[in-house]
């Protein structure tokens, strides 16, 4: 079957255009959310693109045929999640020439290669806006309006679950688990959190679009990520003195001849276009040296956000054809990358302690840009911003610290992005 195209209309003199029908896989939120929005805009759509849509069936876990639905449709959207059977679907969908919507970034992230290579074979678009940050374009600017530009670095908060926590414990002075549970109350966090607060997601949308920018294959499994569990209250408080604020940040960029991808909670300094960035947004920024750089932000969560993603995916297939993502080069994922810290020791306060760390840190090349002090005695504690060096050499150089004497527990670090605009 031919592409969906907006010219397309029924050989009869007279008929009007031909509608375009949708079968839609999956009817939880998003799902019911996109089929409202689908009868609701189908005039918009029409007017926009000289074709109506309508839903040809749905599929859910208690009702529908997959064949059937397959059949009786011209495009298929899915909204079911999880990668069986939902790669299933897709490649059978793309195969009998339809084209192919998802907002599922695990699958994306998983079976990427396999999905793309279909879509090429099968000349259908596979298109995927909403399966990063929701309601912001990020993957339409990426494929294409720099579809010719030499992209550098593709960073920012693309998760708005932890966005929110961390947020929330900054203005507030709460715990972890109390603001998690008032995200969960709120409805910004699943009743079974982990994907989110473990960086899982955040990793999954980040080989998505090191996979566009790059224009080379990157999988969940190539992303090195760690979460927001371990954030402390202090370590908020102290970041304040300090004039940082805690995002948990994804970024992809070249290093010479390869690729770093990676998701980590970051301090940032106020004046970094991504620090003001608060509750459940997402805000993503692409560097290259032809735009120097661009940011874009809104919602990056909620149901109805994501189904105005996926009918914008609709829409831009009836109104036309666009590239296929090709893979042009195999750039190599490197994961020891230089990068600054925040330390926080808990430490004795004894004659010569500070001496000593001092003595660890520059043993191993690492040198400090800023120190505070808090506490006496017993509860003396050390917080310091660290200047760039290699994530292996500061690891070695907190290993050895770890055993001094007086530290009176564990060292804790968290990323550092020293930049500013």
């Amino acid at each position: 079957m031919s592409e969906v195209s907006a010219a397309e209309t029924v050989a009869e003199a007279g008929e009007g255009p031909k509608p375009v029908r949708i079968g839609l896989l999956g009817r939880g939120t998003v799902g019911a959310a996109f089929a409202d929005l689908l009868a609701e805009r189908a005039d918009a759509v029409e007017a926009a693109t000289g074709r109506r849509p309508e839903l040809a069936g749905v599929l859910t876990r208690g009702e529908g045929d997959f064949d059937e639905i397959l059949g009786r449709s011209d495009l298929v959207v899915e909204l079911m999640g999880g990668t069986e059977p939902a790669r299933e679907y897709a490649i059978a969908a793309m195969r009998a020439g339809r084209p192919f919507v998802t907002a599922n970034k695990q699958l994306l992230a998983q079976h990427g290669d396999e999905l793309f290579g279909v879509a090429r074979e099968s000349r259908v678009q596979l298109r995927f806006e909403a399966a990063v940050a929701a309601v912001i374009p990020i993957v339409r600017t990426i494929q294409e309006g720099f579809a010719a530009t030499e992209i550098d670095k593709v960073y920012g908060i693309v998760n708005g679950t932890t966005n929110f926590i961390l947020s929330e414990m900054a203005s507030t002075g709460a715990g972890y688990e109390e603001t998690l549970a008032q995200a969960q109350e709120l409805g910004y966090a699943e009743a079974d959190p982990t994907d989110d607060v473990s960086g899982a997601d955040a990793a999954a949308k980040m080989a998505i679009l090191a996979r566009l920018a790059f224009h080379t294959p990157v999988t969940l499994s190539e992303v090195s990520y760690e979460g927001i569990e371990a954030i402390r209250p202090d370590d908020l408080a102290f970041a304040k003195e300090l004039g940082l604020s805690l995002k948990l940040l994804g970024v992809a960029e070249r290093r010479g001849a390869t690729l770093s991808v990676r998701v980590f909670p970051c301090f940032l300094y106020s004046g970094h276009p991504l620090a003001p960035i608060e509750g459940a947004f997402n805000a993503v920024m692409i560097q290259a040296p032809a735009i120097n750089e661009v940011t874009l932000s809104g919602p990056g969560a909620g149901g109805l956000q994501t189904a105005s993603a996926v009918l914008g995916d609709v829409v831009s297939i009836l109104a036309g054809d666009a590239p296929v993502h090709e893979t042009r080069v195999e750039l190599p994922i490197v994961a020891d990358v230089p990068s600054s810290f925040y330390l926080h020791l808990e430490v004795a306060d004894r004659p010569g302690v500070l001496a000593r760390i001092a003595t660890v840190l520059g043993e191993h090349d690492v040198s400090v840009k800023s120190v505070v002090q808090h506490g006496i005695g017993d509860d003396a504690r050390l917080v310091m911003v660290l200047h760039e060096c290699l994530e292996s050499r500061f690891a070695l150089a907190v290993e050895a610290l770890n055993q001094l004497g007086e530290m009176r527990g564990p060292a804790r670090s968290i990323h550092v992005i020293e930049e500013q605009f």
